[in-house]
């Protein structure tokens, strides 16, 4: 009976190490890799029956698993907080490279504008579960897994890129969140107002749901860019980055106008981690005054590098103490004058 039980150990102290050094180098190539050279059918088996592994790994992709929150609420209770969570996904660019229609111009057109109504669009909709029919296939962006995965307890240490699918290692640091995820065109983000108030800042969706998760995670890995937004930004789709161009994404901020928690020309609203980045000075005449639908930089010609950005915002301001009632009238024509007749673009 003690030699089983040391035989055991000695087992599954073996599969620990094998997992341990394919996770190593998952983590450290820049290669694409396959699923052959990344983890055996035989291993992933092992370490599914047998839960006394520093690892846990589930092959289905999550795109398979009908109610995602309530599988990973109950994968975050079964886990302890030093047991990793392995598992797979076939994101949404994996399954446009896996789809050659989409290469054919008119057609592919055709197939993603239909595929985009039919399997994303309307089965998010509460009729669509009120009538009793259930996805069999969740797509899935790259945002919304990370998103999904920090929303119930999970960190997110390596989003690996597989042949045809994604692998996530992801650690259990706290409990599912109790706050509701935004869906819908138009959605709330919680902003830095007048007096250091927060307030939710209107904006027709441009991101993938679960975005509003995923904001700490994209600072940590990736950081700001030159513009002073974060590098490489994934949440934003396709079409959310024409919107944002136009600026057609903060049309819903007339609603922040209505309520009064917002003018038409004042400083961005911005975030809570991106305000305490900001000079004390800056922060403190920031306060004084309430956020603006027109920022001043698209009235300035100073650039779209963070700096420029911060450099407009300390001249409005302090332009702004010397002629409170003047300085908005002045750039809000500025701005008008710079958007239709010199074709000033969402930076």
């Amino acid at each position: 009976m003690k030699d089983n039980i040391n035989t055991e150990k000695s087992q599954n102290f073996a599969l620990d190490a094998m997992v341990d050094l394919l996770v190593q180098q998952a983590t450290e190539t820049k290669e694409t890799l396959y699923n052959d050279s990344f983890l055996s059918k035989e291993l992933l088996k092992a370490f599914q029956i047998n839960k006394a592994h520093k690892y846990y790994i589930d092959t289905r992709i999550l795109n398979e698993i009908k109610d995602l929150d309530k599988f990973l609420a109950l994968m975050n209770k079964d886990l302890n907080n030093e047991k990793l969570f392995i598992g797979f996904v076939q994101t949404l660019s994996d399954w446009r490279k896996s789809k050659t229609i989409l290469k054919i111009p008119i057609l592919g057109m055709s197939y993603r504008i239909y595929v985009f109504l039919t399997k994303r669009v309307i089965p998010r909709l509460k009729i669509y579960k009120k009538i009793g029919l259930n996805r069999k296939y969740h797509f899935i962006s790259k945002a919304e897994t990370i998103g999904r995965l920090i929303y119930n307890g999970f960190e997110v240490q390596n989003f690996i890129e597989l042949k045809d699918r994604h692998v996530f290692i992801a650690k259990k640091v706290g409990k599912p969140k109790t706050i509701k995820p935004s869906f819908g065109p138009v959605f709330k983000m919680n902003r830095i107002a007048k007096n250091g108030k927060k307030i939710g800042v209107y904006k027709l969706r441009t991101m993938h749901p679960y975005s509003e998760f995923v904001h700490e995670y994209m600072i940590l890995n990736h950081g700001f860019g030159s513009d002073g937004k974060i590098k490489d930004d994934f949440r934003t789709s396709r079409w959310g980055k024409l919107l944002r161009k136009y600026w057609i994404d903060e049309l819903p901020q007339l609603l922040n106008l209505i309520k009064m928690e917002m003018k038409l020309v004042g400083v961005r609203p911005v975030s809570e981690s991106y305000f305490n980045q900001l000079p004390k000075d800056l922060k403190e005449k920031r306060v004084k005054y309430k956020p603006g639908c027109i920022p001043p930089y698209v009235a300035l010609d100073l650039g779209s590098t963070k700096e420029a950005v911060l450099k407009a915002e300390e001249l409005y301001l302090e332009e702004k103490e010397k002629n409170p009632n003047f300085t908005d009238l002045k750039y809000f024509f500025i701005a008008i004058y710079k958007i239709i007749f010199q074709r000033k673009r969402s930076a």
